[in-house]
């Protein structure tokens, strides 16, 4: 039985984990939960699961579910420092990181530093922190377990590779290539965007995410993240990765071997098919999912993505090519600019311009403290609101 710390519980990612883990209650038991601050939700879930640890990042909410529990065995922490704790839990084998933003970054490398293995769901940690995550990751002999459904794809396409006695220089890998739904916006132009509402990204065609992550598929951010994400992951340059549009969501991702060969990893649109495999690999488990039919789908469509009115993912790819901080100043600014559109400071086609500028404003640094990260990060929120 693997032992698993949840944190961003009460979130789409973590509700769905804990779906995962309910159906396979031999083989998986929740240690500790972490939310931001539904503690409606986080108590159900520590009556449900039992977890010896639960966190809330809000201080007054985490003393509200200290009341609410005080019949339950269970400790609360607050906080930093109680994610981190959770982070690290001495009684845990797998640290599921489903927190959104920057915030997770902290706490990934408290995990990696505890020799946890991560199941990896919060971007950010690896765009903004790749070179000291993995790092780490290479010092504690961890592993990072992707969670993403692009990323579980190329992870278990990559499961055929040939071993590495004979490929010892990784030439047999040729080409990665994400798949990308197009968001709710696919084929529009940067005029037919111009008066898009908070509403109306919300409104994405496959997949039900947070707001923050919603909004990223619709400015194709999330793509431009998850490229600078894999290239950490799996040790691919910049010009070694590229991006399709594929409407119907059922190719998660692929990869292209140097003789030509593309394997894809197919499957029904339901991020717990990658959040099972990454909390049961290196085995694999019944699915809590329907079994995908190729003939009710008919057809599968792929198109390339727009870079220039998506200029969210053209900022992220050139950040990948500068490398240092320069992801860090994208993210951070990305994060700021999805807050201000959503509080309607800032129009839609405004987050992709507010990324490129913050991310070509960074001075060209080293990514080589967690400090320095946060100081670029910090920086480019800023740039942003000073531009709202």
């Amino acid at each position: 039985m693997k032992k698993i710390s949840i944190l961003g519980s009460t979130g789409s990612i973590g509700t769905q984990a804990l779906d995962v883990a309910r159906g396979l209650p031999e083989e998986l038991k929740i240690v500790s939960l972490a939310a931001h601050s539904n503690i409606t939700r986080l108590e159900e879930q520590i009556r449900e699961f039992s977890p010896e640890f639960a966190v809330c990042f809000e201080e007054e909410a985490a003393k509200a579910l200290k009341i609410a529990v005080a019949d339950c065995p269970v400790r609360i922490g607050a906080g930093m420092e109680g994610l981190c704790e959770a982070a690290s839990l001495a009684g845990a084998d797998v640290v599921l990181n489903s927190v959104v933003g920057m915030i997770g970054l902290r706490p990934t490398l408290e995990a990696i530093q505890a020799g946890k293995d991560v199941a990896l769901a919060n971007k950010e940690t690896l765009v903004a922190g790749g070179a000291l995550v993995m790092e780490a990751v290479k010092k504690q002999g961890v592993k990072i377990l992707p969670v993403d459904s692009e990323h579980s794809a190329i992870f278990q396409c990559l499961q055929g590779r040939p071993p590495k006695e004979n490929d010892p220089e990784g030439r047999a890998l040729e080409r990665l290539i994400l798949t990308a739904s197009g968001g709710p916006f696919f084929g529009k132009s940067r005029e037919e965007l111009e008066q898009v509402t908070p509403e109306q990204a919300l409104n994405h065609p496959n997949w039900d995410m947070g707001a923050k992550v919603t909004i990223d598929s619709a400015t194709m951010m999330n793509k431009g993240l998850e490229i600078i994400e894999a290239a950490w992951l799996f040790h691919m340059p910049a010009d070694k990765i590229d991006v399709v549009v594929h409407r119907e969501s059922v190719v998660h991702s692929l990869i292209e071997y140097c003789d030509y060969s593309v394997i894809a990893q197919l499957g029904v649109p339901d991020m717990r098919v990658p959040i099972q495999y990454a909390l049961t690999w290196p085995g694999r488990a019944p699915s809590p999912v329907k079994r995908l039919s190729l003939t009710e789908y008919g057809a599968l469509h792929f198109a390339l993505p727009d870079e220039e009115t998506f200029r969210c993912l053209a900022a992220c790819k050139k950040a990948l090519r500068r490398g240092g901080l320069a992801p860090a100043a994208a993210n951070g600014a990305n994060e700021e600019a999805v807050k201000q559109f959503l509080g309607g400071k800032l129009s839609f086609l405004g987050i992709g311009d507010v990324v490129t500028e913050a991310m070509e404003r960074q001075a060209d640094a080293d990514c080589d403290s967690l400090a320095a990260i946060l100081d670029a990060d910090a920086a480019a929120r800023e740039y942003v609101r000073s531009k709202c």
